[in-house]
């Protein structure tokens, strides 16, 4: 038996199968009673849900604490998986059965709990991302406000004191991830900033996001997790589209490392190299660009999984 869960903020739906029939579909609760509802019709399958935001979370580590076997499928590779069925129609309980089909199909890894460590980083990681938006909006404001030449003294002070405060708020809670990592990823946080390219923020992002590269078995995995796997449109030789990476995935840890690819293809004989050739043959730069982060994520999922220190390469 497998079972399909759709999550979202206040229910999740489920989808039995048996024999790639449907045996049992309801709607729960997305707390502990609807859990607890719901584990009684789940007992010995294979349970897979997608990894949708904060929502999933709860539900997966119950059935993982009840002994279940859990898997956590990347979006992206659900929705491809959609398309190759030909499925239109979207709604809740066809999702649910849709995920239960593409896991009797493919068999997902299962699930892994991560470590209290990274939770507590994760956390960090969120709250820090809100008190830069937050203090972008109040930079756009006083700019905004600079601009039309109608703000006084005493409103531009206070604006530029609060700008101060969320400053120093952020450079605080950077230090206190950064020291965090030390702590509990040491070693492979060095490993990884031996790799050209590969800075402080790039490094323990690509830590806290993987969970310290327990979560993928290759770095294909970890490319399209990251949604920067590219997609290509082409109909025979007839039809030819622009290429484009596929933007469900993370936004926050792709623009750290297209900082990190910039100063890679500067400094990074493989990166550089790629970056180039891809020039040469005509490629936009934003394209090229992409290719030397691929190659940086390669780079550093090979790092981590052989625990040595990166080795530059002979000219």
């Amino acid at each position: 038996m497998v079972t399909g869960i759709d999550c979202s903020k206040d229910y999740f739906d489920i989808a039995v199968l048996k024999d790639q029939k449907v045996v049992f579909e309801k709607r729960f609760t997305n707390d502990i009673i609807g859990f607890g509802q719901a584990l009684g019709h789940v007992l010995g399958s294979h349970i897979a849900m997608e990894a949708t935001g904060p929502y999933y979370f709860q539900l997966a580590r119950f059935f993982h604490e009840q002994g279940q076997k859990v898997s956590v499928v990347n979006p992206l590779v659900v929705r491809r998986f959609s398309q190759m069925q030909l499925s239109r129609a979207k709604t809740d309980k066809k999702d649910a059965v849709l995920i239960a089909k593409f896991t009797a199909l493919t068999h997902p890894k299962e699930w892994v709990m991560p470590s209290k460590d990274i939770l507590h980083i994760r956390n960090l990681e969120s709250y820090l991302e809100g008190l830069k938006a937050r203090r972008g909006m109040l930079y756009n404001q006083l700019h905004a406000f600079e601009a039309a030449a109608t703000i006084d003294a005493r409103l531009n002070e206070e604006i530029k004191t609060e700008l101060g405060h969320y400053d120093k708020k952020i450079l605080n809670k950077e230090k206190e991830i950064e020291n965090l990592i030390a702590e509990s990823y040491a070693g492979l946080s060095q490993n990884l900033r031996s790799i050209p390219g590969i800075g402080p923020r790039s490094a323990s992002l690509l830590i806290i996001l993987t969970d310290g590269f327990k979560m993928f078995e290759n770095h294909k995995r970890l490319i399209s997790y990251f949604g920067l796997a590219p997609r290509i449109y082409e109909s025979g030789t007839s039809v030819k589209g622009k290429n484009h990476i596929c933007k469900m995935g993370m936004g926050q840890v792709r623009k750290v490392l297209y900082m990190a690819a910039t100063a890679a293809i500067r400094c990074n004989k493989a990166c550089k190299e790629l970056y180039e050739r891809l020039r040469v043959k005509g490629k936009p730069h934003k394209v090229a660009l992409i290719a030397a982060v691929n190659k940086l994520i390669k780079q550093s999922f090979a790092i981590a999984k052989t625990g040595r220190q990166y080795q530059l390469q002979p000219s």
